[in-house]
C-alpha cells in the first residue's frame, strides 16, 4: 500500500528530491520558499545549510553537483537575483551530477519589495523552465528536474508561485534511491569560463536548447486533456488549478515544461478547440508567444498583470474585462507587542534623522503614525544607501539601519566599502538574533546551524571593527536613555560608527511581563504614548489611553516615553 502524506509544495520538492537521492542543499530563508530547506534538514543523508546569502547559496549547491552529488538550491524570486552572477555562467559549465534551482515567486507581494515572473529568467540564462501546479505535480516534477539536468549537463528552474508552494495536497510518497556519486574528472574547457573556452561553451548551450526544445514536445508534463472543443485554455501553474475549478468541462495545455515552449503541442491545440484562451499569473510570456507563433488567443486585460490571480478573476479574463480593485481591509502592519526594534525608531524619530532602512520585519518602523524608515530597496542595502545620501548630504542626520541577518548577508561588503572610501556616518544594527521575517531561522551570528547544532557564532562587533569602523557599541535597546544619548554622540562624532541594539526577537523571548498602570488624572492626552503605534494601545473615546492586556508585552516603552508620567511601571 502507498504511503499517502498531507504535504505543501515546498514539503513535496523536499520530499520527492530527497527521494531522488539529493546530497546537499543550500538556501537563504525567504517567503514563499523557506519551508523546503526546513522539511529537507528533517531527513537524513542530505547536508543542508543556511547559506548566508544567496549567492553562497548557489554556488556551494552547483559545486557539489560539479563534484558530482545531486543538489538543489532554493530561493524566493528577489533572493535569484542575488544569485544571478553565477547563474548565468553556470548555464555555459553545465554540472555533472543534477542540479536544480528552485525559486517561488510572490505574486500579489505578501512578504516582497517587489512583484517579479522568474520566468523570465529561463530565456535569458537560456535554461530550461519547470513548473508544477500542485504538490504532487511538486513531488514529481522534482524528480524529473534532477534527471534532465544529468541528462542534458544544465542546471534547471523549477519555480513555484505562493499558491503552490503553501497549498497543501495529499501526495503518495515513496523511498528513498540512492544514487551513487558521480566521478569528477577536471575539465578545464568545461569549468573555467575564460574568453576562448565560454565561447565554445556558448555554441553547446545553443545546440542544448534546441534538444530541450524537442523534449518539450514529447515530455508529458507538457500534457493536454481534451474536452469541449468549444473552449481551450494554454496556461501553467497555479492558473490550471483556477481554470479546473471553474471550467472542468473545456480543453487544456498544461504546460509544466514552460521552457523552451513545445511549438508543435501549442499549434496542435490551437486547431483542436473554437475559441482559444491563455490564462497565466503576472507577466503575458505564453501569451506573447502564442502570438509570436500567429496563433489567434484571448489573454487577459493588462490590468489582470499585476497581483495575484484569484478562482473568482477566471470569468472576467475569458470576458477580456479589467481588473477592479478591491481596497484591502487587512490590518495594518505594525511591530510586534514589545518588539525591541520599536524602541530604536522611537530615538530615531525623535531625533528627526532620515533613516536608510533595509529588508526585514523592523521595515514596519515606516508605518504611520511611527514613520521613522524612509527606504527600503534590497538586503544591506541600508548601509550602502546610507553612504550616498550621507555624499549628497555630509551633514545631514542619516542612520543606516538593518538587521543582524541582513547584515551578514549582505550589509557587511557596505561596511567595508564605506571604512575603505573613507565615509563618516552612523550604522544600527538590530540584533534580535534571529532571521525574524520569515520565521526565526538561525545565521550565522546565533552561533546555530538549520538543525540548532552549535557552530562558530559569527561576532557582529569584531567583524564591524574588522571592516573599519571607527566606533563599535553593543547596546540593549531597552535602556532607552541610553540609546538616544548613544545616537546624539554617534551623529555628531566625525567617525564611522556602528551601533549594535541587542535583544532577542518578541517571538524567541515570550516571556510576558505585567502591564504598565495608567493613572487618568495624570493623563494630558498628549498622544505621545501612540507615536509608538504599540498595538497594545488604544485611544477611548474621551482621548485616554486604555492597555489590551492580552497584547501587552510588558516592555514599558510607553511608561518611559509618558511626559506625564501617567503610565506606571509596576516597579521602580
Amino acid at each position: 500500500m502507498t504511503a499517502q502524506e498531507l504535504v505543501s509544495g515546498d514539503e513535496a520538492v523536499a520530499r520527492g528530491a530527497w527521494e531522488a537521492g539529493l546530497r546537499v542543499a543550500c538556501a537563504y530563508p525567504g517567503t514563499p520558499s523557506t519551508e523546503i530547506l526546513e522539511t529537507l534538514a528533517g531527513f537524513d543523508g542530505v547536508d543542508t545549510q543556511w547559506s548566508v546569502n544567496e549567492k553562497v547559496a548557489f554556488e556551494v549547491a552547483l559545486g557539489a553537483a560539479i563534484a558530482g552529488g545531486r543538489s538543489l538550491y532554493a530561493s524566493k524570486h528577489v533572493g535569484l537575483n542575488v544569485a544571478m552572477d553565477p547563474l548565468m555562467t553556470a548555464s555555459y559549465t553545465g554540472i555533472n551530477a543534477g542540479f536544480v534551482a528552485v525559486v517561488c515567486d510572490d505574486p500579489g507581494l505578501a512578504s516582497s519589495q517587489n512583484e517579479q515572473d522568474t520566468r523570465w529568467v529561463a530565456p535569458y540564462a537560456k535554461l530550461p523552465m519547470i513548473e508544477p501546479a500542485s504538490s504532487s505535480d511538486a513531488y514529481n516534477y522534482i524528480k524529473y528536474a534532477l534527471d534532465i539536468s544529468e541528462q542534458f549537463d544544465t542546471p534547471v528552474l523549477f519555480r513555484m508561485c505562493t499558491r503552490v508552494a503553501h497549498s497543501k495536497e495529499n501526495v503518495a510518497v515513496g523511498q528513498r534511491q540512492e544514487v551513487p556519486l558521480k566521478p569528477f574528472a577536471p575539465n578545464i574547457p568545461k569549468y573555467v569560463m575564460v574568453p576562448r573556452n565560454a565561447y565554445q561553451k556558448h555554441i553547446l548551450v545553443e545546440k542544448r536548447l534546441l534538444q530541450l526544445a524537442a523534449l518539450s514536445e514529447k515530455t508529458p508534463l507538457n500534457k493536454i486533456e481534451k474536452g469541449s472543443a468549444k473552449l481551450g485554455f494554454i496556461t501553467s501553474g497555479i492558473s490550471y488549478q483556477y481554470l479546473k475549478e471553474c471550467y472542468p468541462d473545456a480543453s487544456f495545455l498544461k504546460l509544466g515544461f514552460t521552457y523552451p515552449f513545445c511549438d508543435g503541442k501549442i499549434a496542435l491545440f490551437a486547431k483542436s478547440v473554437k475559441e482559444l484562451v491563455v490564462v497565466e499569473e503576472l507577466d503575458p510570456i505564453i501569451e506573447d508567444h502564442v502570438r509570436m507563433l500567429g496563433i489567434k488567443a484571448k489573454a487577459k486585460h493588462p490590468s489582470f498583470r499585476i497581483g495575484e490571480l484569484l478562482p473568482q478573476y477566471m470569468p472576467l479574463i475569458c470576458k477580456g474585462a479589467k481588473k477592479k480593485e478591491i481596497p484591502s481591509t487587512a490590518r495594518k502592519p505594525v511591530l510586534c507587542p514589545g518588539c525591541p526594534h520599536r524602541f530604536v525608531f522611537s530615538v530615531l524619530r525623535r531625533n528627526k534623522t532620515v533613516v536608510a532602512g533595509d529588508i526585514g520585519c523592523y521595515t514596519l518602523g515606516a508605518s504611520p503614525p511611527l514613520a521613522a524608515l524612509h527606504t527600503c530597496l534590497c538586503m544591506g542595502s541600508a548601509v550602502t544607501l546610507h553612504e550616498g545620501f550621507r555624499r549628497i548630504l555630509p551633514d545631514g542626520k542619516i542612520v543606516g539601519v538593518l538587521g543582524d541577518s541582513t547584515f551578514v548577508h549582505s550589509g557587511i561588503t557596505g561596511i567595508v566599502n564605506a571604512a575603505y572610501n573613507r565615509m563618516k556616518g552612523l550604522i544600527i544594527v538590530l540584533d534580535n538574533s534571529t532571521t525574524a521575517m520569515t520565521g526565526g531561522q538561525n545565521h550565522p551570528a546565533t552561533g546555530k546551524t538549520i538543525r540548532d547544532e552549535p557552530t562558530k557564532q559569527l561576532s557582529l562587533e569584531a567583524i564591524c571593527k574588522a571592516s573599519g569602523a571607527e566606533n563599535v557599541d553593543v547596546i540593549d535597546p531597552k535602556n532607552i536613555k541610553q540609546l538616544d544619548a548613544l545616537v546624539r554622540q554617534r551623529l555628531a562624532d566625525n567617525a564611522l560608527s556602528v551601533i549594535i541594539a541587542r535583544r532577542p526577537c518578541k517571538l524567541i523571548d515570550r516571556e510576558r511581563l505585567q502591564m504598565p498602570a495608567f493613572d487618568k488624572a495624570k493623563c494630558k492626552s498628549c498622544g505621545i504614548c501612540f507615536s509608538l503605534d504599540c498595538p497594545a494601545l488604544t485611544r477611548t473615546a474621551e482621548g485616554f489611553v486604555e492597555i489590551n492586556k492580552s497584547l501587552c508585552a510588558g516592555c514599558y516603552l510607553c511608561a518611559d516615553l509618558c511626559p506625564a508620567e501617567a503610565l506606571i511601571k509596576p516597579f521602580k
